[in-house]
């Protein structure tokens, strides 16, 4: 294991596959010279040179377009998006291209592509640059989505992302960024598909992903004070969800509480209130609750954004209302 932040550890999966794979480049604005606009490429321009680490026009259109074409001939490109709230640009590129060619030509045409891109809010960055829109995408019939919370699971996924053989967009939340954990050295793949219980417990069972998994951890934290025993559950990718797991973990608590950053109404927490409701209602001691960004723009205020983001707090209290 070794120490790294979040940004290296992506940089290292990065790094690794393109050291794999002569097929694999990179692409997208800053990605380059500059190393990224979190600095989460930086160096790699100097390794791989600018035939692989290709910086771009500011055309989301371009970089995702490009990327479908070089997918399709049989390239995997990596791009970046400099921050999801700019994929409304390049929609099209993502839903009526990259996501349908694989089904429309019978199988015979393969879009190996990732589409790299941060997320969510905390630094004030405002209403156009501060959304989680990852239910957006994981909508989308022929598309992964990704969104690791630790280093570790930053370097597996991106990894497994790369050598997938469809569209994943890989969403890598920018609070997390500086981030620091154990990451193994070397090859490592987490396999797209599979959640990771961060912290076990018995009496109820907290989903969370990328950032909110931090929270829900220090709100288990606090619960185990006052004796509830709380379970939180990453599922890591939404798609494909590992929705045995999710059931798995309700059957032995019987109680389910929901965290995303992402605002309520649409979420991709409620999918998961869905599939819980329909396959695992008997196995529910109390109603589902869920804890999200209420349905409006992400303030320029550092205080409204506090206000508006989910909090520990808010998820002590949604768990206490299940007892």
């Amino acid at each position: 294991m070794k120490q790294m932040t979040y940004a290296e550890a992506l940089r290292d999966g990065i790094r690794l596959e393109m050291q794999r794979d002569p097929h694999v480049y990179l692409a997208g604005e800053d990605v380059g010279i500059f190393g990224g606009c979190f600095g989460q490429t930086a160096g790699l321009y100097q390794e791989f040179g600018p035939e692989r680490i290709v910086d771009t026009p500011i055309s989301e259109t371009a970089i995702v377009g490009h990327a479908v074409g070089a997918a399709a001939a049989g390239l995997r490109p990596i791009v970046e998006i400099m921050f999801i709230d700019f994929m409304g640009v390049c929609m099209d590129e993502i839903l009526n291209q990259a996501a349908k060619m694989r089904y429309m030509f019978g199988g015979k045409a393969k879009v190996p592509m990732v589409i790299r891109t941060p997320c969510g809010a905390g630094v004030s960055a405002a209403a156009q640059h501060s959304q989680s829109l990852e239910a957006f995408f994981a909508h989308i019939p022929g598309i992964k989505t990704v969104m690791p919370s630790t280093p570790a699971d930053a370097k597996g996924l991106m990894c497994a992302a790369i050598r997938d053989d469809n569209p994943v967009i890989y969403i890598e939340h920018k609070m997390l960024l500086g981030l620091q954990g154990d990451v193994p050295e070397g090859e490592y793949v987490i396999p797209l598909g599979k959640a990771d219980i961060k912290r076990r417990g018995s009496d109820v069972t907290i989903v969370a992903w990328s950032a909110m998994v931090h929270k829900a951890l220090a709100a288990a934290e606090a619960l185990a004070k006052e004796g509830i025993s709380a379970e939180v559950l990453d599922p890591r990718t939404l798609n494909p969800l590992d929705k045995d797991s999710i059931l798995n973990s309700v059957g032995k608590t019987g109680r389910l509480v929901i965290v995303h950053e992402a605002t309520r109404t649409g979420g991709f927490g409620g999918e998961i209130a869905a599939i819980v409701a329909d396959e695992g209602f008997d196995l529910l001691n109390a109603p589902i609750k869920r804890v999200t960004a209420p349905d409006a723009p992400v303030p320029f205020s550092p205080v409204l954004e506090r206000k508006y983001l989910p909090s520990e707090e808010k998820i002590i209290n949604a768990v206490k209302e299940l007892f």
